[in-house]
């Protein structure tokens, strides 16, 4: 069976950008793709490049992994589990580091920029960070991994680690293909639109949680930064403010920009971004409710416990294969 993968970090809340440029798409998939295994999983291993407080990087994992199954995932569709669950994922990531530059690490576009944010020096975790990416992906096989634009050169550096270890132990891991949603794939901050919506950016105003009551979202939505020309048109080059709450709704509301231009003709600012707030209020709602049900339930850790026990299976099995390969161990019968 083909498979799809994806993962977020337990850092910060899961904001809107999120949702709709990645999770939403990962709920659509598993209805478009019967055929396809899915696995998705919580990336707490990649948190602790930075040091976390104990308490609060196990609130955040619970948090994320009801707030994917509010979101839409199904559990019955879906393996949904926590990367340090599955030690495979460790494993594999030394065995591709062995297999990847320094180079190629050095040069990877976040790795720059998180370095310039420590104030205590770049640990080892956070150089190496690419390639425990690349093994997370490499260890499912998928055919498929749904990324945002600022993740495709992790990816291409786990295809480029797939070939270089298929050219050396004979075709072991699938190379996975990037699957990038058209609209939607980078949802831009509320008060900087030439920046992505990110849950660590320290301005509160610039993204929505999924968690935010009524108020505080439709608050956000009428103070997001648009420009002085007041019409409601499509032009993310140069008016990437309103093109954005536009693309936000478009989303939101299955309309095209053409019909979202039609519907706002005449009217200004103040009417579009009342009805948007509405809009966004009205769909994380639901989700809003089904994460309460969800946060303190027993079937919270039985959905865990069922994705963690499909993952080790699967993962296990790999990294015994690449360890084979190799020569490492005994030879197995």
């Amino acid at each position: 069976m083909k498979r799809i993968l994806s993962g977020i970090q337990p850092t910060g809340s899961l904001n809107l950008g999120t949702y709709l440029g990645s999770v939403k798409n990962f709920v659509k998939l598993q209805e478009k793709l019967p055929d396809h295994e899915f696995f998705i999983f919580i990336a707490d291993l990649h948190a602790i490049t930075i040091h976390k407080d104990k308490q609060e990087l196990r609130k955040k994992i619970k948090e994320l992994a009801a707030l994917y199954i509010a979101c839409g995932l199904d559990p019955d569709r879906v393996n949904l589990f926590i990367q340090s669950e599955v030690p495979a994922h460790s494993q594999m990531a030394y065995l591709l580091q062995c297999n990847s530059y320094m180079g190629e690490l050095e040069r990877m576009t976040q790795f720059k920029e998180k370095a310039r944010k420590q104030e205590t020096g770049v640990t080892v975790g956070l150089f190496t960070y690419p390639t425990l990416m690349a093994a997370d992906i490499l260890i499912y096989d998928p055919e498929f991994v749904p990324v945002g634009n600022d993740q495709k050169q992790h990816l291409e550096l786990a295809r480029d680690i797939a070939v270089r270890v298929n050219n050396k132990y004979n075709d072991l891991f699938t190379v996975p293909e990037p699957l990038i949603a058209e609209v939607g794939a980078r949802i831009y901050s509320l008060s900087d639109p030439t920046s992505k919506m990110s849950k660590s950016d320290s301005n509160e105003k610039s993204r929505i949680n999924l968690l935010d009551p009524e108020n505080i979202i439709k608050k956000r939505i009428k103070s997001a930064m648009t420009d002085s020309l007041g019409t409601i048109e499509y032009d993310p080059e140069n008016r990437p403010g309103i093109s954005n709450l536009m693309t936000i709704y478009s989303i939101m509301a299955h309309k095209t920009f053409d019909e979202i231009e039609e519907k706002y003709k005449g009217m200004g600012y103040k009417e579009f971004k009342e009805d948007l707030g509405e809009v966004v209020y009205q769909e994380l709602k639901p989700i809003q409710d089904k994460y309460n049900e969800l946060i303190n339930s027993k079937r919270l850790d039985e959905i865990l416990d069922q994705g963690r026990e499909r993952a080790n299976q699967v993962a296990y099995k790999k990294v015994m294969k690449f360890n084979d390969r190799i020569g490492l161990g005994r030879k197995r019968k």
